[in-house]
Order: C-alpha cells, then sequence, then structure tokens
C-alpha cells in the first residue's frame, strides 16, 4: 500500500547517518577549543565557501535573512528608498526591505520558471529604486543578464537573493558572485543546511566586504569602539564546523537531486503531457540545484489532500504573495495585479527531492499522482 510506506518531504536523518561521526567530531573540536563566536572555524569555511562559489569575498552571517539584511545595510538602503523585487518568494526578501523603511516595489514573475520578469523589472525603475533584487528561486537562476543590464544603465546594485540556490548557474557563472552582492541561507532545509540557522554574503568587492564585516558585529572595531550601528549579525563557531563537513558532500547531494529531478520527469510525463500537471522547466543556459522540486498541479489542493493521506509529504511555496500579505496592505496593491504570481500561489506544489530518495519513494510519489488524476 502507497500510505503504509510514506514519503517525507524531506528526512534530514537519512542525510546525516553517513555523515554522523564527522560531524560530531567538529562538533567536539569546537567544544574542546571552547571558542563559540566567530574565529578560525568561521574563516575556515568563509574560504572554503568563496572557493567554491567563485568569489573574492564569503562572510558567514547569522541566517539567510540576516544576509539580506546586512547586504542591505552595507549598500546604504534607507527609509524612503526603493527596492525591485518579485512579489513571489519567501517574505524576508520583501521583510528585509520594509524592516529598513525602504519600501519594497513589487513585481510580477515569469509563470514558466517562478523568477521575477526582467521586462517589469525595467518599467518599475524610478529615480529613487536604490536596488534590485532577484531571486533564484527552488534553485534555478533567475534571468540575470537583463536584469544586470537594466540596473548599470541607471548605476543601481544588484543584491541575488540566492538563499535556495548554493551551486546554482547561470551561462557558466555560480550564482551569488554575478550581482554586486549574493545572500545564501544555511537554514536545515536547503541542500547545505546547518544545525539551526545560518547565512553567507558574498561579493567581488572589497570595500562592500568590509563594511558588511563591520556591521555584522554591531559596527565595532576595535571592541567597543563603534563606527556604524551595525547588529549581531554573527555566525556561530558551532555551525561553520558542521557546514564544513557538509560542504564536502555538497556536490553529491546536489547531483543526487538532479538525478531524481530527471526521473521525476519520466515518470510524471503521461500525467504533464495529459495536462494535469507542469513539470519545472531547465533553461539551457542554467544548471537548476533543485531546492525544492515544484509543479503546477491542476486541483493542486485535492491533489495535496489525496498525497497527505497517503503519508507523502509536500509543501506549498508560497500560497500568498507579498502584494496580497496583510502587513503590506499600505504599498497599495490590488488583487490581480500580479496574474503570473496569483497563479502560482493557486497551482504550486512542491514534492519530495531529496538526494536519499529511493527509485521506489519516487515511484510511490508519481504512482499516487497518477491514481489522483485517474479517478
Amino acid at each position: 500500500m502507497v500510505g503504509r510506506m510514506g514519503v517525507p518531504l524531506l528526512d534530514l536523518r537519512a542525510q546525516f547517518g553517513p555523515i554522523r561521526d564527522d560531524v560530531m567530531a567538529a562538533i567536539a573540536r569546537v567544544c574542546d577549543s571552547q571558542l563559540f563566536i566567530l574565529g578560525a572555524e568561521v574563516e575556515a569555511l568563509e574560504a572554503e565557501l568563496a572557493a567554491m562559489l567563485e568569489v573574492d569575498h564569503a562572510i558567514g552571517v547569522s541566517s539567510g535573512t540576516d544576509a539580506l539584511l546586512v547586504a542591505m545595510m552595507a549598500l546604504g538602503i534607507d527609509r524612503d528608498d526603493e527596492v525591485i523585487t518579485s512579489t513571489y518568494s519567501f517574505f524576508a526578501t520583501a521583510g528585509c526591505i520594509a524592516r529598513l523603511g525602504a519600501r519594497p516595489v513589487l513585481v510580477d514573475i515569469d509563470p514558466a520558471t517562478f523568477n521575477l520578469d526582467p521586462t517589469a523589472v525595467a518599467s518599475a525603475i524610478t529615480p529613487r529604486t536604490k536596488a534590485i533584487v532577484p531571486v533564484h528561486l527552488f534553485g534555478q537562476s533567475a534571468e540575470l543578464e537583463p536584469i544586470l543590464e537594466t540596473a548599470a544603465r541607471h548605476g543601481i546594485p544588484v543584491i541575488e537573493d540566492a538563499a535556495q540556490a548554493i551551486g546554482a548557474r547561470y551561462k557558466g557563472r555560480a550564482v551569488g558572485g554575478i550581482g554586486r552582492v549574493g545572500c545564501f541561507s544555511f537554514f536545515p532545509s536547503k541542500n547545505l543546511g546547518a544545525f539551526g540557522d545560518g547565512g553567507l554574503v558574498t561579493t567581488n568587492d572589497p570595500a562592500l566586504a568590509d563594511t558588511v564585516r563591520l556591521l555584522r558585529g554591531h559596527g565595532m572595531r576595535p571592541k567597543y569602539y563603534h563606527h556604524a550601528i551595525g547588529g549581531n549579525f554573527r555566525l556561530d563557531a558551532l555551525q561553520a564546523a558542521v557546514l564544513r563537513v557538509k560542504a564536502r558532500h555538497l556536490a553529491a547531494w546536489t547531483a543526487a537531486r538532479q538525478v531524481n529531478a530527471a526521473r521525476y520527469r519520466a515518470l510524471l510525463g503521461p500525467a504533464a503531457a495529459a495536462g494535469h500537471l507542469a513539470l519545472p522547466p531547465e533553461a539551457p543556459d542554467r544548471v537548476h540545484i533543485y531546492n525544492q522540486f515544484v509543479v503546477r498541479a491542476r486541483d493542486r489542493d485535492g491533489l495535496r489532500r489525496h498525497l497527505t493521506e497517503l503519508g507523502i509529504g509536500t509543501e506549498i511555496y508560497y500560497p500568498v504573495p507579498f502584494h496580497a500579505q496583510p502587513c503590506f496592505a499600505d504599498l497599495g496593491y490590488a488583487p490581480g495585479a500580479f496574474p503570473a504570481a496569483e497563479a502560482a500561489a493557486a497551482e504550486s506544489l512542491a514534492l519530495p527531492i531529496y538526494g536519499e530518495l529511493t527509485d521506489e519513494q519516487l515511484q510511490t510519489v508519481a504512482g499516487a499522482i497518477d491514481a489522483y488524476y485517474a479517478r
């Protein structure tokens, strides 16, 4: 029976088992040192991730949200500035803009990739625009070239929200090092996840990197001498030690997700051909790392209930676009303002995609979907 087997949306225990000894040794190393804030572990992680992501500077911070926040602070985004971003993303993308007193200027998405529409970005530029934040949603890069061209014409920095996209590539380049600054998350469910919160800011601009490092420690340099009002955005040494172990496996884990995505395409091909599903596209000039495998589903909510009854985990990323959130009502966007995002919110469904899934589990998910639409 499908229901007896079940398939979780994510199984971190399956990932942890094979690396448990190495992770516990790394934790013990930090505990033995009794050095928990920044220090050698964080510096080593930063160097290793800078090399992996092909950037000059990588700065460990306390979360993906704080990566976005400190990057915007370092760029001087302030009250009454405007920042253009997608209306369809995790809340932090727009929330960090609003926290600084700036106005999130929302744009619609490309209906195929879920990433922001470059044409809409160009139309949203005003004299108050201080930055553009493309989101590499679900693990696939946004269409960066036209966005970068628009930004360059107006002298506006691009902040890459790469929270879900570590290892993704656009036209041969790693995301996070293409715009002025990149922001990553190490939330446990990410392809590279910590044992709690963590994040990373990347840049090839040495002056900007220095400002981010200053701001992550209350603007303090040296101790108790404060040159700016920053925050406590520091990455813990324990998290850095865990991430150093896990980062060595990231390429293999990502490859396993890509294999599973290809398997889904084969298994779900008939349902897609029948018009029941739309499968996520892979743009030919990009490398998709499948932080999520998100389909568009006819009768999405009914399908989700069916899968839940069978013990198959799913998630809706995201049910309410920013322009429809109560906290952003004062932005003045009416229902229907962004039809592609609203359609995605009503139709999208994330299926299990983690690398440790067995072929039997993949067939279970696909079989359950086929059975629902055959009724």
